[in-house]
């Protein structure tokens, strides 16, 4: 169902079942998934696709210009995945030529109100960002992370997949997977043992985790040494392998 006050360009692609609600707008080269939901007074500018079965609820506005100064004007993307929510005042802009040209964001995620989503951020699958939540330009958020109410994290950041960011923090330097961060400027707090419980990791990969967490972060030692540590006394399973190939390649450095 369209409702005959929303105004949708000729040039965009509608998939079937969508709905669109009043006094909503979808510009043109917009490409909008089969079952999405659109509800009212939502702004969809150029050059955006969204997937199948989202739902984007009133005020949301996606895919304006970004907000940097290099930008001229030239044709950059915002990409949605499937089955995402998109809550009230939200924002997402379009990426930078220099950037990539495209901001993205995966499969089932959460967007609550007010969050906002800059130019060139690659955000994964199924990340959550509660109620004003900022990202800046570039970050990439890994999958199943978390990222609480009121935080704000410094471009070229990464996140790494289901790690947690605590409420009201500020981001400065790069966040391992699997771990608990919270402060102004953030500061590590451990495992995100809820997190990955949930998710159904093992007690044996936790352990495993643990001991990496330990002997990176708490025991004094310099990175290198660390990492010599890890390898010679830590069974070296996917996680552990994930955790210290993210270690190896940040270039803000790591938080602490």
């Amino acid at each position: 169902m369209i409702h005959p006050t929303a105004i949708i360009s000729s040039k965009a692609r509608i998939g079937e079942g969508v709905t669109i609600g009043p006094y909503s707008i979808i510009g043109d080269h917009v490409v909008i998934g089969a079952g999405t939901q659109i509800l009212s007074h939502v702004v969809i500018d150029p050059y955006v696709e969204i997937g199948s079965n989202c739902k984007i609820y009133q005020y949301a506005a996606i895919g304006a210009p970004p907000q940097a100064v290099k930008f001229k004007d030239e044709e950059t993307w915002v990409k949605i995945g499937n089955g995402c929510t998109i809550r009230e005042f939200a924002t997402i802009h379009r990426g930078t030529q220099s950037g990539g040209g495209l901001t993205q964001i995966g499969d089932s995620c959460l967007l609550m109100a007010y969050t906002h989503v800059a130019h060139d951020c690659k955000v994964g699958r199924c990340v959550v960002m509660s109620n004003a939540a900022t990202l800046a330009g570039h970050i990439h958020i890994g999958d199943f992370a978390s990222i609480g109410g009121l935080v704000a994290i410094h471009q070229f950041v990464r996140v790494g997949e289901y790690a947690f960011v605590g409420g009201k923090s500020a981001v400065v330097k790069d966040i391992p997977p699997y771990v608990l961060a919270v402060g102004d400027r953030a500061t590590l707090h451990g495992l995100n043992q809820v997190g990955l419980k949930r998710h159904g990791f093992s007690a044996a990969a936790v352990s495993q985790l643990k001991k990496t967490y330990r002997l990176i972060f708490r025991i004094g030692l310099t990175l290198n040494e660390a990492i010599e540590r890890v390898a010679a006394e830590v069974e070296p399973i996917p996680e552990v392998k994930n955790f210290i190939d993210f270690i190896k390649s940040s270039e803000r450095g790591i938080t602490r």
